[in-house]
């Protein structure tokens, strides 16, 4: 369950757990709107090229999820991308916030 935070202005962190929670909202409203749950789901992240950046990403999913992977033309980023079976909105919030855990990731 996602829930509205308040936080010291003044914290960058706090400020950026704020701006993530807000988004999360967002984006929980907008599934919830869609009725047709389950569904399959698709996850896209950027992050640094680097082994246990793409290990930590991998963990998010299943063995039996599949994943593609692109590098960027100048070989700084991997781009993963799963199509995932999710019974609700929550399960779509879920893996974003354990994915907003990884340091360098960007959700798309």
């Amino acid at each position: 369950m996602i829930r509205r935070t308040t936080c010291m202005q003044n914290s960058l962190n706090c400020s950026k757990a704020k701006d993530m929670d807000e988004h999360l909202w967002k984006l929980k409203e907008a599934l919830i709107k869609d009725k047709s749950w389950p569904q399959k789901f698709m996850f896209k992240f950027i992050v640094p090229n680097q082994n246990e950046k793409i290990e930590e990403v991998k963990k998010l999913f299943q063995m039996t999820d599949k994943l593609t992977f692109r590098v960027s033309k100048d070989i700084r980023y991997v781009s993963i991308t799963s199509k995932k079976w999710v019974s609700s909105p929550d399960d779509v919030i879920r893996v974003y916030q354990e994915a907003s855990k990884i340091e360098g990731l960007i959700a798309l």
